[in-house]
């Protein structure tokens, strides 16, 4: 929702703007100038990617429009977390094995959907715990190889926006082409009414101005706003590492819950009282 209402101060701002110096908005209805730039925008993204990165564009919009991560989020996390490490504790971390094995059936993730439907976090705590499960690892060995992980996904999620970013820097570019082709089709009308030569250069700046908002007022902001979408998923990722690391330390399960709650931004971290809280309700 903030960012449909951003969007909303973003075009209404300009357009509000617009009017008040006694613009006429019939001026910037310029559809073949709106074809150009972004069916050039789009082709650009096709070219330089990847069906799967242009797949998880749209999905990371739609998860831009929606919810977003929120405290629900993390809680969730820390929840599932103690759940699972209640049954290492007690009965040896073999006891996960159909956990692992079949997340889908699993009635410790069925009752958290937040985590059940995030493929990624989902994947990396049950490929990790099967990895603890095959043989006894230290937790050096486990950090070193959660911090390959991590960087690798990190660096996975954010193709996305940094697509959607270089499209952004190229829309006052495309923005340009339209311009100048708007002042071809006015040469080509130069022996006609003066009248109808300003409606071609009106017409021909439109698609400066459109391709300058496009860029810093859609697509640099959605590109912004996809990759502060990864890092908030990174934190549940490396919140999930860091309670696995301390749980191969032998720290006891609110420890290794503490360690990771001590990776969320204040916004979203609990009191140590307040997780002992949850996890107890639980």
């Amino acid at each position: 929702m903030q960012t449909i209402l951003g969007f909303i101060i973003v075009f209404g701002s300009v357009t509000g703007g617009y009017l008040m110096a006694t613009g006429k908005m019939a001026a910037l209805w310029q559809p073949a100038e709106f074809i150009i730039i972004l069916g050039a925008a789009i082709g650009a993204l096709v070219i330089s990617n990847p069906s799967y990165v242009i797949k998880n564009i749209l999905t990371r919009i739609k998860m831009l429009m929606g919810k977003g991560y929120s405290q629900d989020y993390y809680k969730a996390l820390l929840e599932v977390m103690f759940e699972l490490l209640e049954i290492i504790r007690k009965d040896g971390i073999k006891k996960l094995d159909d956990h692992i094995e079949n997340p889908a059936g699993s009635d410790i993730f069925n009752r958290y959907p937040e985590i059940a439907n995030s493929n990624v976090l989902l994947s990396f705590i049950t490929d990790n715990l099967r990895m603890m499960a095959m043989g006894k690892m230290n937790h050096h060995d486990l950090e070193a190889a959660l911090e390959v992980e991590l960087h690798t996904l990190e660096e996975d999620l954010l193709r996305p926006s940094k697509a959607m970013g270089k499209v952004g820097e190229a829309m006052p570019g495309f923005g340009i082409v339209a311009a100048v082709l708007g002042i071809v089709v006015t040469m080509q009308n130069i022996g006609g009414p003066l009248t109808l030569i300003g409606v071609k250069v009106a017409a021909a700046l439109v698609g400066t101005f459109f391709g300058v908002l496009m860029a810093y007022g859609v697509f640099e902001p959605l590109a912004s706003g996809m990759a502060g979408q990864v890092k908030k998923e990174m934190m549940a990722l490396n919140m999930a590492a860091a309670i696995l690391v301390a749980q191969v330390q032998g720290k006891p399960t609110l420890l290794a819950l503490d360690a990771g709650r001590k990776v969320l931004h204040t916004e979203y971290k609990p009191s140590f009282s307040e997780m002992e809280g949850w996890v107890a309700k639980g």
